[in-house]
């Protein structure tokens, strides 16, 4: 296990450099009204969407341990963070995190059914994929189980924030770009807002993990938080905050 983890370090530590293989449709895309109808119409999905400005309107996180503050003091997490600037803003935004640690994009698309009536949210952010990953999943399966997550997201009439992973390449360089290539490719598919890698900032600085080498630590959950704000402030009508 510990020789698996120094391998796993030294693959993050590789990341900035597999930077340029990414594809350019990674960033973010700004399609009109126009282009979510025809994407909803394409996969036969009609949501009926929801007022987000309206009070008490709710997000749900559905993710794996990055989301679920494993290794980290309970309220410390990313999503927390997130929780506490709608606080600060005056909003009444409810979040529910429903993350598990070790989850994958196959307990993912169980379990959403559930969690969409249970939650009834206007926004879902969806943060699976790393653990298929790691574990050599075909990324076929991956592709559709996350396929299926957005669109019954979509036909329960919410919106979906898809935040994107990469892995080390030590895990197969043509594996590892067309893993980090499913997220971008998705989110034009269907018209999704996208953070292209969560770990965006600080992938390659080994302070900003825990002792095992591949979770965040509590400094870089702050870091993480910016990220995923930079895309869910815009979806809510807020301003992104000055700190």
């Amino acid at each position: 296990m510990p020789d698996r983890r120094r391998l796993i370090v030294a693959g993050l530590l590789s990341l900035v450099s597999i930077a340029p293989w990414l594809p350019a449709h990674a960033k973010r895309s700004s399609r009109g009204n126009n282009a979510q109808a025809d994407a909803n119409a394409a996969h036969g999905t009609t949501p009926k969407r929801r007022n987000t400005a309206s009070a008490g309107a709710r997000i749900l996180v559905v993710g794996d341990s990055l989301s679920a503050e494993y290794g980290l003091p309970t309220g410390s997490g990313w999503v927390a963070h997130i929780e506490h600037r709608l606080q600060s803003q005056g909003t009444q935004y409810q979040i529910h995190n429903s993350s598990i640690s070790g989850d994958t994009t196959s307990g993912g698309v169980s379990r959403l059914p559930a969690e969409l009536d249970r939650v009834q949210p206007d926004i879902v952010i969806i943060e699976l994929g790393s653990n298929d990953a790691l574990r050599g999943q075909p990324l076929d399966m991956v592709r559709n189980n996350l396929a299926a997550m957005i669109e019954q997201v979509q036909q329960h009439g919410a919106r979906v924030l898809l935040l994107g992973m990469q892995i080390p390449p030590n895990y197969g360089r043509r594996y590892a770009e067309q893993f980090a290539a499913l997220f971008p490719q998705l989110a034009a598919s269907y018209n999704t807002p996208l953070v292209p890698f969560l770990l965006d900032g600080f992938a390659t600085n080994p302070e900003m993990f825990l002792d095992d080498g591949i979770h965040p630590n509590e400094a870089a959950q702050t870091v993480i938080a910016d990220t995923v704000w930079s895309q869910l402030a815009p979806m809510l009508g807020l301003e992104q905050p000055v700190n």
